[in-house]
């Protein structure tokens, strides 16, 4: 029977679990909502992490081929940045439990999107890349993981290295921008499969607002309102394409869209908490929205799992 692989896209679902269980904890301290619903999200999301980390290291293990050939694909080359990324979020989510074992999950996390992003960046550097591959996966290991890594210091209260990484993050962002929307202008249409994918595009502004609220919390700094704009404008825009967006038949790549709804979630809640009058206004329909987003992407998600098990019990050879 031929063997399933586990593609690292698949930690995008701790991103999203991980970010609305944060956006339930700030939720309880704006609207006095149950707490327990925030930390069982969070539970959740670690649960996942822990299995999908597990399943991926034994895959790495014994079909080492397999993860090779993800690492160096053009198009899912930049999603093993997930593993680092989602170590990241668990930190966050396990601060408040336990700070030592939130020290050692952000130096883990740390350590996996550096080693992980200067290599994929050195390979990109070397060219050879055809431009259709141009896509939002390239935010993950630059963009993605140097934001997440600062989010997790300034919860860690080391807001002065945060900085550091927030500006590689941002910087990172801007320059690759520019050469993603050129490749949706002006080369052919994204096929369907890779659609999915686009939800990536919609989270850099987002998570670098949230990551700024991290290392300076209470702000509200007109760059961080900036930045939270720019992200909701992305999501209208994302809205007025879900049709096109959405061409493709259900599968967990649309977990790609949930790490910038959670971040503006959590932007949202904290700019209310923070009293700005627009995050108060616009609080509850982004929080509900995410909330049934979200679901909806788990309920799917299960029926996926719930198939694909039945499926193997059927082709279990009988003794």
């Amino acid at each position: 029977m031929k063997q399933r692989s586990l593609p690292a896209s698949f930690f995008g679902i701790v991103l999203g679990l991980a970010g609305l269980g944060q956006a339930w904890r700030v939720a309880h301290a704006l609207w006095g909502l149950p707490i327990l619903i925030g930390e069982a999200l969070l539970g959740i999301a670690a649960l996942v992490w822990a299995a999908l980390l597990a399943l991926y290291l034994v895959q790495a293990l014994r079909q080492p081929e397999r993860v090779r050939q993800e690492f160096s694909h053009p198009v899912q080359g930049g999603t093993p940045a997930l593993l680092g990324v989602a170590t990241l979020l668990i930190a966050l989510a396990v601060l408040p439990w336990s700070h030592t074992v939130a020290i050692c999950l952000t130096a883990a996390g740390i350590a996996w999107h550096l080693g992980f992003s200067l290599w994929h960046t050195g390979a990109l550097w070397q060219g050879g890349r055809d431009a259709l591959d141009t896509v939002p996966t390239l935010y993950l290991p630059t963009v993605a993981g140097n934001f997440t890594s600062a989010a997790a210091l300034g919860g860690l209260g080391l807001a002065e290295w945060g900085w550091l990484f927030l500006g590689a993050g941002m910087f990172s962002w801007l320059a690759l921008e520019s050469l993603i929307i050129g490749r949706l202008w002006h080369a052919s249409a994204v096929p369907v499969r890779q659609r999915p994918l686009l939800g990536i595009q919609f989270a850099p502004p987002v998570v670098c607002a949230m990551a700024w609220l991290m290392l300076a919390p209470g702000s509200t700094e007109h760059w961080i309102l900036m930045l939270w704009g720019y992200g909701l404008f992305q999501l209208l825009l994302g809205l007025r394409l879900g049709r096109w967006l959405g061409e493709e038949p259900f599968a967990p790549s649309y977990w790609a869209y949930t790490f910038g709804i959670a971040a503006t979630t959590v932007c949202c809640l904290k700019l209310a908490v923070a009293g700005v009058a627009p995050a108060r206004q616009l609080a509850i329909p982004i929080f509900v929205g995410a909330n049934a987003f979200i679901a909806y992407l788990a309920l799917r998600s299960l029926n996926l799992l719930f198939k694909a098990l039945g499926q193997a019990r059927g082709n279990t050879p009988q003794v």
